[in-house]
């Protein structure tokens, strides 16, 4: 059954340049990619994919880490991928959260570090389950950058909305 999941490359694997690492690592998988963009992460949005860490002593300093702060990159590489057993296929080649966890063979594991003041540099984020996986995709993307229909959709008219256009 195909299904959906959010892949962040993070701040600290941008500044490394192993975005192309990264891909490529996931190309074993033989998943597709749906929807693709580069991300200035807000603080709303760090908080609400953070949410469920809220309360936990370090959530200060996972927002600093995903908006960029700590690495003087200010993005996310946000990607989706699609197919049979994605989450599963993708969280096994990222390896554990915790980087010194990590297989050495992973993408944490090969390139991530937990630093002297105890943030996990993991490069990655990959969505932990559909429920999550769907949570997190409809807060990165709108259903118009995603070339496939995942999930439900409506049409609406909005009126005096702002944005910039190219002038």
């Amino acid at each position: 059954m195909s299904q959906a999941v959010l892949i962040l490359v993070k701040p600290d694997g941008l500044k490394k340049s192993l975005t192309g690492n990264v891909l490529t690592r996931l190309s074993e998988t033989k998943l597709e990619i749906v929807a693709a963009k580069m991300v200035r992460v807000s603080e709303e949005l760090a908080h609400a994919h953070y949410q469920h860490l809220e309360e936990k002593p370090f959530f200060k300093d996972l927002i600093k880490y995903i908006r960029g702060e700590y690495h003087d990159r200010r993005k996310v590489m946000a990607l989706i991928y699609w197919g049979d057993g994605a989450i599963t296929k993708c969280r096994e080649l990222a390896g554990s959260t915790n980087p010194e966890e990590a297989e050495a063979t992973s993408i944490r594991g090969s390139y991530g570090r937990i630093t002297t003041g105890g943030v996990y540099e993991n490069v990655i984020h990959v969505s932990s389950d559909p429920k999550e996986a769907e949570r997190e995709i409809k807060l990165w993307f709108h259903p118009d950058e995603i070339i496939v229909d995942l999930y439900p959709t409506k049409d609406v008219i909005e009126k005096e909305v702002k944005k910039k256009v190219w002038s």
